[in-house]
């Protein structure tokens, strides 16, 4: 069962924890990892690539030449793809890249994930990440003192608008909540900063 230390805000150690086998503690599976992190990018893209083919480009509309005789190859238009200003052949139009992986694949992937973080000692547990006001120097400070001002995922187990508003304005920091967790934010992340509530709610979410 993985142990982790209890930090507070400000660095300081104030006890340990046991994490949950289940959670933290499995064997990552890196082929649902790629699989489900290939699904996320996927889905995250806009398909709103798009070219010109020969019947949507402008002018076009006069024979360049006649059908015989000139010692040319027939031509019907200057706009088709051969031609310079011409249309593109089999070019990119608009799509969508969704698809869809099953539950079973993504709770998988999550935990893989939370568990290769522990693994590689990424994981910062801290009793409560709380901000009276919106003051991104107070999460800043935190980050320092717990060693991640480089890049964090700050995990909470609900929506603090003031927490949110404090760390959206840091270069690499991100902050989500248990409900909107993914695979591609945990090892995205350089640490993963969890409130004790936090890991509350993803070994009852996730036990299950």
């Amino acid at each position: 069962m993985p142990k982790v230390t209890i930090y507070d805000m400000t660095g300081k150690s104030v006890g340990e924890r046991d994490l949950s086998d289940a959670i933290f503690g499995i064997d990552p599976n890196k082929v649902v990892l790629h699989a489900v992190i290939k699904n996320y990018l996927a889905n995250q893209r806009q398909g709103t690539q798009s070219t010109l083919t020969r019947t949507e480009v402008s002018g076009g509309g006069k024979k360049p030449w006649r059908q015989k005789g000139t010692g040319h190859a027939r031509q019907g238009s200057t706009r088709a793809p051969q031609w310079k200003h011409g249309g593109v052949a089999l070019g990119p139009k608009p799509r969508s890249y969704r698809y869809s992986l099953n539950r079973k694949m993504r709770v998988l992937a999550v935990k893989s994930a939370l568990s290769a973080k522990v693994l590689e000692n990424e994981l910062v547990l801290v009793d409560d990440i709380k901000v009276d006001s919106y003051r991104t120097k107070t999460i800043v400070e935190m980050l320092r003192a717990l060693g991640a001002d480089r890049k964090a995922l700050i995990l909470t187990a609900e929506a603090d608008p003031k927490l949110v508003g404090s760390a959206r304005n840091i270069p690499g920091v991100k902050t989500t909540i248990v409900g909107s967790l993914n695979s591609y934010d945990i090892l995205n992340s350089g640490k993963l900063i969890l409130s004790a509530a936090a890991v509350d709610k993803l070994e009852e979410v996730y036990s299950k």
